[in-house]
């Protein structure tokens, strides 16, 4: 159970990233059903200001070791340098060991990746700084496109919309889709980008308002449990079926069948923690057909099965 988190600042840190983490896990949502997690600000010289790269100085609370006993241990972005401070990096290996859960946000990566705790892992960071992070950790298996890698214990994201998905995902996995959709509500975001989806798209703002797919994205929504051809989905877009596909991947980062499939799964999600349902009537609602297609691309998603989601929700749910 997620109870307490630690994030770690050092000199150059970036206080958009960093304000990210303390968004998510540092606010009380009691009253929206989200579980208190205790965030604490921590540095490596505690009541010492540390400098920003925008030149606002950031003091933290507490020291390292207030770090080492987190459940929880994120990084942010921050200047890339040849070298980082010994005593956070120790820190990090100590956190590590103990069996804390580790989060970077863009840059920080490189401050993970001193630590060699990414050697022969999968990992991400911001796609403008891929090559030079391969260069310096050419053990670690980055992949430069998506948008988080969530690999158990160590979670690494792109740039800072990215770290706002990694968020939240982690947010998922260890509280449920319910803290996290409130989250994302209050944060005004959407509550779910799958971690593999690309870090940029051709068109993220579209030219006007009406040339915005969403209410067709809504609308597939509302009817999640039907099936949804491209063909369809252009028909009711009244675009060509190539404009409407490329037009849906650049707004989305993903193609229509992918989309789709993804949030069935969150809905998959939402009534595994919430209902007594079997898999077959849950498969049913979600728009799967069949169990089997449930159990398919639910692990694909989340990486474990359906009932073994629901066994550990489950419990969560009742020690909350």
């Amino acid at each position: 159970m997620l109870r307490t988190a630690a994030v770690v600042l050092i000199d150059g840190v970036a206080p958009f990233e960093f304000g990210v983490v303390c968004e998510v896990f540092g606010i009380d949502r009691r009253d929206d059903g989200v579980p208190l997690v205790e965030l604490s600000v921590c540095g490596e010289h505690p009541g010492e200001p540390v400098r920003s790269n925008v030149g606002v100085r950031i003091t933290p609370d507490h020291g390292l070791d207030t770090l080492v006993a987190a459940d929880l241990v994120a990084v942010p972005a921050c200047d890339i340098r040849a070298e980082y401070p010994p005593a956070v990096l120790d820190a990090l290996l100590a956190a590590s060991a103990r069996g804390a859960t580790l989060l970077s946000v863009c840059s920080g990566a490189f401050v993970l990746g001193a630590t060699g705790l990414l050697d022969g892992r999968p990992c991400a960071t911001h796609w403008r700084h891929a090559k030079t992070f391969t260069a310096r950790f050419p053990e670690a298996k980055l992949d430069p496109d998506v948008l988080f890698v969530d690999d158990g214990d160590i979670i690494t994201s792109a740039g800072t919309a990215a770290g706002i998905d990694a968020c939240l995902h982690l947010v998922r996995r260890e509280l449920g889709s319910g803290p996290a959709t409130a989250i994302a509500r209050r944060m005004v975001v959407p509550p779910q980008r799958e971690g593999g989806q690309r870090q940029f798209v051709d068109t993220p703002i579209p030219a006007g308002a009406g040339d915005s797919l969403q209410p067709v994205l809504d609308w597939m929504l509302g009817t999640i449990a039907t099936e949804h051809t491209v063909s369809a989905l252009a028909q009711r877009a009244r675009m060509s079926e190539r404009t409407f596909a490329r037009r849906f991947v650049a707004e989305t980062g993903t193609t229509p069948h992918r989309w789709l499939s993804t949030q069935r799964v969150l809905h998959a999600r939402r009534l595994l923690e919430e209902t007594q349902l079997g898999m077959d009537d849950i498969a049913g609602e979600c728009g799967f057909g069949t169990a089997a297609l449930l159990r398919h691309h639910f692990h694909r998603v989340v990486g474990v099965a359906p009932k073994d989601y629901r066994r550990t929700f489950a419990h969560r749910a009742a020690l909350a």
